[in-house]
């Protein structure tokens, strides 16, 4: 078996054009000559079809995929019959989040709101269905040109199922982008919910400042540095950055996935009315601390009136009352 190229025919589909080429597999446009309709074939390379591991993966992919039904998911279909191993999905006009930030960052905040929120509504459904994407990044974003937004690429996504991760990561390694990997899967977790809301927070702080919460010169220095500092807030690259928006966001790449939102859920609710979102953690230590300050301030300064007063009385000189002799026994005398 060769690796397909334009003009081949598998099973149904036709392929036309050369998407991508990756490492291990290739996508394509296709048209389904059952239907007519266009659709995306991703097909690995032939030394990696009999690869256990990745053919696991593949696998994996295609039924998560399959199993999630969501507008702002990319819809896997299901050819009439499969002559070898590839994928089938929707095709999708448009393109990549990452396409448009090359060419315009930071984007609107409205329109980088819009995307954060589609997003986190797919992301809710996976984690409803017991899923984690695990590599959420702008590359794996396409936005149509009416501005919806579909979620690409389940290969190292995992599921959860009665309270076991279904991984296939050796343990201690870890996975995913290193520019919007949380700091668990840096130390080699296989992650949960929580480690998506901060890749999806990663990406709403980068299309809303242009910048990565965290630089690097080389990606090992990156991750490194990601599960030992605090990034700096949006506010330090965009003056007048709205502060609830900015608590928000702060919140969801907290590096204690304990304090960060607990699922994307939660963080939609917080991206549609970020002047109401509970926020915790880094995000408002220091409105935390403000009240404490008030209370203390206001204690010993008592204490202090306190001591100023007692000073005073015992400073003062004594008075001798007078004896009761001296007013009624000098005329018995």
């Amino acid at each position: 078996m060769r690796d397909v190229v334009v003009g081949n025919r598998i099973d149904q589909y036709l392929v036309t054009e050369l998407l991508a080429r990756g490492g291990m597999a290739s996508v394509f446009k296709a048209t389904d000559g059952d239907t007519g309709a266009l659709v995306v074939l991703k097909v690995p390379h032939v030394q990696y079809e009999s690869d256990v591991v990745f053919y696991e993966r593949f696998r994996r992919e295609e039924e998560i995929g399959r199993r999630i039904q969501h507008p702002n998911v990319v819809r896997i279909l299901e050819p009439r019959e499969k002559s070898r191993m590839y994928m089938a999905m929707e095709y999708v006009e448009g393109r990549t989040l990452s396409a448009i930030l090359r060419e315009a960052r930071p984007l609107p905040v409205q329109g980088a709101l819009e995307i954060a929120r589609q997003v986190c509504d797919a992301l809710a459904c996976l984690h409803a269905h017991g899923v984690v994407h695990r590599d959420i990044k702008p590359d794996n974003i396409h936005v149509t040109s009416t501005g919806r937004v579909k979620i690409l690429d389940f290969g190292i996504a995992k599921a959860i199922e009665a309270g076991q991760a279904q991984g296939l990561t050796r343990a201690g390694a870890s996975v995913g982008t290193p520019e919007y990997m949380a700091p668990e899967q840096i130390r080699g977790r296989r992650g949960d919910a929580r480690t998506d809301v901060y890749a999806l927070g990663t990406m709403l702080y980068e299309m809303l400042t242009g910048r990565l919460p965290y630089e690097a010169e080389s990606s090992g220095s990156l991750l490194a540095k990601k599960p030992a500092a605090d990034p700096p807030p949006p506010s330090a690259h965009v003056p007048g950055f709205d502060p609830a928006l900015e608590a928000v966001i702060m919140r969801a790449i907290e590096r204690d996935p304990r304090d960060r939102f607990s699922c994307a859920s939660d963080l939609l609710a917080a991206l549609r009315d970020p002047a109401s979102a509970e926020t915790v953690g880094r995000a408002v230590r220091p409105r935390r601390r403000a009240p404490h300050r008030r209370v203390t301030s206001t204690i010993v300064l008592a204490a202090t009136l306190a001591a100023i007063g007692a000073l005073a009385w015992l400073s003062a000189p004594a008075r001798v009352p007078p004896r009761p002799a001296q007013v009624a026994g000098d005329g018995a005398r």
